[in-house]
């Protein structure tokens, strides 16, 4: 069984790391739906988690939601080759963690700019995204 990524999909940073995912999970093991679609917001619901609150990566996984930098770490875990050793960062507590998180999320547009749509998959990935 595997988890599910839902990004900011208008988020040039977002839609890069997104592919990034795909390229080291040679495996599979991540599905994506844009936070903007209608699976994303479905699921974001079903999980209790305000978009107001969290706009730029949640990550589902047995039926649990992490978000923040918890959501990056746990899918840094499940990468191919030296990306999964990022999960050693989980050591580090918490809300030191998550203050840089959300000072780079917060930021995310200014340095890497958006996008007008969603990013659309190609037809040979497209059965990874939700939609």
């Amino acid at each position: 069984m595997g988890a599910i990524i839902l990004f900011d999909g208008v988020c040039n940073f977002c839609n890069g790391s997104v592919n990034f995912v795909i390229e080291h999970d040679k495996a599979g093991y991540f599905k994506f739906a844009p936070l903007q679609s209608e699976a994303g917001e479905k699921l974001a619901a079903e999980h209790g988690i305000s978009r107001i609150e969290t706009d730029s990566v949640i990550l589902i996984e047995d039926g649990k939601a992490y978000t923040l930098s918890t959501a990056a770490l746990r899918i840094a875990r499940k990468l191919d080759g030296i990306w999964s050793a990022a999960y050693a960062g989980i050591i580090v507590p918490r809300p030191i963690r998550n203050l840089f998180y959300k000072l780079f999320a917060k930021n995310r547009y200014r340095f890497f700019g958006r996008t007008e749509a969603c990013m659309m998959p190609t037809p040979d990935l497209r059965a990874r995204f939700l939609g």
